[in-house]
């Protein structure tokens, strides 16, 4: 069996990537780990919470315990279905800042500034009331506002602003820095993953193959050339190759894998672990980062929040509205709204992300809403420095690699962090929001001092699911992949996905993804075209 194309994940990036790939007529193959998306709470926007640990779609990831997250494992899930994270993530649409992909061109990643980089990002996209200069229209991703918006986050607006925070219209435009509403990826009132936006558009495509509950094992070479993929379907073990190029698309934590278990990777520990080596990439599972919170909740008083809308009958209410009509508490994301803040004066761009959503969550218990009504700011450092590993534990392509992302490990992390957790605090404090308060419960208004600050984040702070950095993008030769995401000194083969971000965006990297896969593809066709 061979195929032209065949890429490996069907997540955020490879669904775009096999959509794409589909319209030259060539024979394109999707191999996809988990099931198809059947499962009805991936399209129910506010059935994320029943996904966040859910095995039949998750991969359930958890880190190494360690001392900047206090010797705790942190869980990261991650989607293992069709569609993959896009299909069990908050939905949020955040680009980033242009600022992230000049420094990106800026580190010799050629052709990836934010000019080069804005035409993707709006040939994805379908946003009605966006300004045509910076939002696409017509394409297959369907953006939308909140159908829905609880008055406790147009209060938190308003206290933003209060506080000094400007308002944007549109965070995705022309300005980021600021207070403004979230977007959501939508298809009508139901999720819009890359699954049922780009993989849906292309289903016309006679020569796409989706093949899922295929785990890919082992990549195939002859010499340095990738030829194609072994892979486990439904307890058969089968192989698949390529006449064109192997694309692996299975994200921070599985490309690197299946490159070091295949024998691409930093020489010593592949073979410490059994892996013969076939060729040696030492940043293969290094530059490891990702968005680290420490949250803000407050309980709340004469105003109702998400905790309220989840359960009896006010649930059944809502239940009925979206049914219905198409709108309520059903159709929630996570983040209703966010400000993009600079942690200190003589910054070029933003480094703090805050994230509101009108709820709030059981201390330790994952994803559980409070009973009584709360509302929560996420605190985000955008841009941090600590830098991380996953790396493969043995030959076994089945054993879980060790994560180990060496969270707040750089002091410019904590200060930046404990920085958000000020500024929040003031947002809180501004006369809009305040009457609204009851009492801050998390951290608590004893914890204050810089040392206090830092025990709660360790204690208490987690991510928000944006690994990126594994198989880093550059032109020197310490990268991982080249400008055109082609892997160093192996033919044939590229990595199209969150993993080749050199470094993290301004905010949530599903839509950045996504744009990477777009101008992947693009490269791969046309660099087909040339040949």
């Amino acid at each position: 069996m061979d195929t032209d194309y065949l890429v490996i994940g069907a997540g955020s990036a490879g669904c775009v990537v096999a959509s794409r790939l589909s319209e030259t007529g060539a024979r394109v193959t999707l191999l996809e780990a988990g099931p198809r998306d059947w499962y009805p709470w991936i399209h129910v926007p506010a059935g994320m919470l029943k996904l966040l640990q859910n095995p039949l779609v998750n991969w359930n990831y958890t880190t190494e315990p360690e001392v900047g997250s206090g010797d705790r494992a942190i869980r990261w899930p991650r989607g293992r279905v069709l569609g993959g994270s896009s299909s069990i993530n908050g939905m949020l649409y955040v680009r980033g800042n242009p600022a992230d992909f000049d420094g990106w061109a800026q580190m010799g990643c050629r052709g990836w500034s934010y000019d080069d980089v804005l035409p993707y990002f709006r040939k994805s996209e379908d946003y009605a009331p966006g300004d045509g200069a910076f939002r696409g229209k017509g394409g297959v991703l369907k953006v939308e506002d909140y159908r829905t918006i609880l008055p406790l986050t147009h209060r938190f607006v308003e206290a933003a602003q209060q506080a000094g925070h400007a308002f944007r219209k549109d965070l995705n435009g022309a300005e980021q820095e600021g207070v403004g509403y979230s977007q959501m990826t939508r298809k009508g009132r139901f999720r819009g993953s890359t699954a049922r936006t780009f993989l849906a558009a292309a289903k016309g495509q006679p020569k796409l193959r989706v093949e899922t509950e295929a785990l890919a094992t082992r990549l195939l070479f002859e010499g340095r050339r990738c030829v194609g993929a072994a892979f486990r379907q439904r307890g058969q073990d089968r192989e698949l190759r390529v006449t064109r190029e192997v694309i692996l698309s299975g994200g921070t934590v599985n490309s690197p894998h299946l490159l070091q278990v295949s024998g691409i990777g930093p020489a010593a520990h592949l073979r410490e672990i059994g892996v013969p080596v076939l060729h040696e990439i030492a940043a293969v599972g290094a530059n490891l980062q990702d968005h680290y919170v420490a949250r803000v909740q407050h309980r709340v008083r004469d105003e109702i929040s998400t905790n309220q809308l989840a359960r009896g009958l006010r649930l059944a209410r809502e239940v009925a509205r979206f049914a219905v009509r198409g709108n309520g508490a059903l159709t929630f994301g996570v983040t209703t709204a966010q400000v993009f803040c600079r942690s200190r004066e003589g910054l070029a761009s933003p480094d703090l992300q805050l994230l509101f959503t009108p709820a709030s969550y059981e201390a330790g218990k994952f994803g559980v809403l409070e009973r009584e009504a709360g509302m929560t700011v996420a605190v985000c450092p955008v841009r941090p420095d600590s830098r991380g590993t996953i790396m493969a534990r043995s030959a076994d392509p089945l054993e879980r690699p060790a994560i180990r992302p060496n969270y707040l490990a750089a002091r410019s992390d904590q200060q930046v962090l404990a920085a958000g957790i000020r500024f929040t605090r003031r947002i809180f404090a501004a006369p809009a929001l305040a009457r609204h308060s009851a009492q801050e419960m998390m951290p608590g208004p004893e914890t204050v001092s810089d040392e206090d600050l830092l025990g709660y984040m360790r204690e208490h702070g987690t991510t928000i699911y944006h690994p990126v950095g594994t198989c880093r993008m550059g032109e020197d030769p310490a990268s991982v992949v080249d400008s055109r995401l082609r892997l160093r000194g192996i033919g044939g083969l590229r990595v199209i996905d969150a993993s080749v971000m050199p470094t993290l965006t301004t905010g949530n990297t599903n839509a950045p993804t996504i744009m990477i896969a777009e101008k992947g593809a693009a490269m791969i066709r046309e660099d087909a075209a040339a040949a």
